[in-house]
């Protein structure tokens, strides 16, 4: 079905693997096309409750394919075009996405790392705001994302001087939720997907578009979108669960429904 992504689900747990390993997984305009045409896939399957969007071989992925970039390259359109309609599925995606940084993640792949709800980190990960080093700005959301996870300054610095960043430095910078090792790497990376996925679900995309609009709009605003947003969870079989569970004091089992 797909050429340079593997896509496939297991125990509730899609995974989304980029699969151009001899080019450092470079995103391609298919490539942009199929990631989008998968969020989409994995968004309307009900047995689908959490995502891993990771990289085959070495690489999680190192940007745009430089062997297609030309002169005459319009790369506001490419943006526009590729970029655009990627991000703007993972991020109104309603399902919990987890980027496996499995190796080098750097200009858009850093991009697409960003765009992730959490970033697990392989110890012999990095992160490179390759951008300024071809004298362009960084994007795909890159700066959307960067100064809200990691402060203005910070991100400033990483983007002008895009010098690369350890797995461990980018931890203590808040950029990843955990460094793990590379003997654990699948394992611990399995155990969390596993993890979120037997959360309710529901709310976890409620939490998600609540964080989203949390920075527009009056406070009133917000707290009647709060309001909204508590209704939907509260009307949810897991809340149903979860107080069940709560007073039989058990465990609670969620269904994401």
């Amino acid at each position: 079905m797909y050429e340079t992504i593997r896509y496939e689900v297991r125990e509730h747990v899609a995974w989304l693997i980029l699969q151009r390993p001899d080019k450092l997984n470079a995103f391609t305009e298919q490539m942009n096309k199929e990631i989008v045409s998968a969020l989409k896939q994995a968004a309307g399957d009900e047995m689908v409750r959490s995502v891993v969007i990771t990289g085959e071989g070495r690489a999680f992925c190192s940007g745009e394919d430089l062997a297609g970039v030309t002169e005459e390259l319009d790369h506001g359109e490419v943006l526009r075009t590729r970029y655009a309609p990627m991000m703007k599925a993972l991020h109104h995606f309603e399902k919990p996405v987890i980027a496996a940084v499995n190796g080098v993640a750097a200009g858009a792949g850093m991009s697409l790392a960003l765009a992730c709800d959490f970033r697990l980190a392989s110890e012999k990960a990095s992160f490179i705001e390759a951008f300024i080093h071809v004298g362009l700005v960084p994007d795909a959301g890159n700066l959307y994302y960067l100064p809200r996870l990691i402060g203005h300054a910070k991100a400033l610095e990483l983007a002008v001087l895009g010098e690369k960043v350890s797995a461990q430095t980018a931890y203590e910078l808040g950029l990843v939720t955990a460094v793990i090792p590379e003997s654990e790497w699948e394992t611990e990376v399995q155990r969390f997907a596993a993890k979120l996925a037997q959360m309710p679900t529901k709310a976890i995309g409620l939490i998600k578009r609540l964080l989203r609009e949390s920075g527009s709009g009056s406070f009133a605003e917000y707290l009647e979108k709060e309001a909204y947003g508590q209704r939907i969870a509260g009307l949810t079989e897991d809340h149903r669960e979860g107080v069940r569970a709560f007073f039989e004091k058990r465990p609670a089992v969620f269904k994401g429904k």
